[in-house]
């Protein structure tokens, strides 16, 4: 088929390899969102799926909005059978999306109905899900709503961050996709409607959502810092100021700490919860770079019954 792709960040590109690399497809062209500025300069940047359709001599599409006459007249022009997306990061008007004769194909990193929205993995970090995975579906105007051509599964891991879990469902994931490519092509693979119970949404997680509450139990607090990193990046307030929680493991045997205690050793520090402790690994105070938790703790002097959270 004649393809043209969708996508924005980093965790978009596997999937577009896969494409490439499958020899059995044409990768006409790639939509993104427009340069941002990045870095402390601000300048103008293209998207890491920009910058890889431009290394493999891709034509590359960025309208300000996809609803924009000068895009769809070149999607039109192009004329694709498929267009498959991957975190593409803006809403597809209808009249976009009955350009290419066998529609849009979204990879979402969940297992569809459940977590349908823009932070699928953040949301099942955050809930405790043991399991979770990637679906294939095709795109109607509602949000993730399509019927399903394909899932896979990945275990989600004790100690995973959001980033370690999304960057092992992108590189599996680039693989449904292009064999739902081939599904459609060949026939074999027919979308299904989704179930209407199980539904649970994503919606973006927001810096306020990633501040701890110290008087949740520890497997909470747990759990919002690795659902929160690499971003927004969970975090505190101490003596006023932010301080960001990189790496936290919760201690069963400790329950001595009031919720937002600290208590520094010469290697360790604890913090408690509404349960048992957490012990802080890595932390981030404002305006530095990370840091061992100690390495921190030594240098601010913790006082005793000093508090986290206020």
């Amino acid at each position: 088929m004649k393809l043209v792709f969708a996508g924005t960040p980093e965790v978009a590109v596997p999937a577009l390899d896969a494409l490439i690399a499958s020899g059995r497809h044409e990768v006409a062209a790639v939509v993104t969102r427009p340069d941002a500025p990045a870095g402390r300069g601000r300048r103008l940047v293209a998207s890491p799926v920009a910058e890889r359709a431009e290394e493999a001599g891709i034509e590359v599409l960025k309208p300000a909005k996809p609803r924009d006459e000068e895009f769809l007249a070149r999607l039109r022009e192009i004329a694709p059978d498929c267009c498959p997306v991957v975190a593409y990061g803006a809403l597809l008007p209808k009249v976009a999306l009955d350009v290419p004769a066998r529609g849009w194909v979204n990879l979402h990193f969940s297992l569809l109905p459940a977590w349908r929205g823009a932070a699928p993995v953040q949301h099942s970090v955050m809930a405790g899900d043991e399991v979770t995975g990637a679906s294939t579906f095709l795109i109607e105007e509602g949000l993730d709503s399509g019927p399903v051509y394909g899932v896979l599964t990945e275990e989600v891991r004790p100690t995973d961050t959001s980033g370690d879990l999304l960057t092992r469902l992108a590189f599996a994931g680039a693989g449904l996709l292009a064999a739902t490519m081939d599904g459609i092509e060949d026939g074999t693979l027919h979308a299904v409607p989704q179930p209407a119970e199980g539904v649970t949404l994503a919606p973006k997680i927001t810096v306020e959502d990633a501040q701890v509450q110290w008087s949740a139990p520890a497997l909470r607090v747990d759990r919002v810092v690795r659902g929160c990193t690499p971003a927004p990046g969970a975090w505190t307030l101490f003596r006023g100021e932010r301080l960001k929680l990189v790496q936290a493991a919760p201690v069963l045997d400790r329950t001595d700490l009031a919720p937002g205690e600290l208590s520094a050793g010469k290697n360790n520090v604890y913090v408690g919860t509404g349960s048992h402790a957490v012990e802080l690994l890595w932390v981030q105070p404002q305006g530095k770079k990370p840091m061992r938790a100690a390495d921190w703790a030594r240098g601010v002097r913790i006082a005793h019954g000093e508090l986290l959270g206020l």
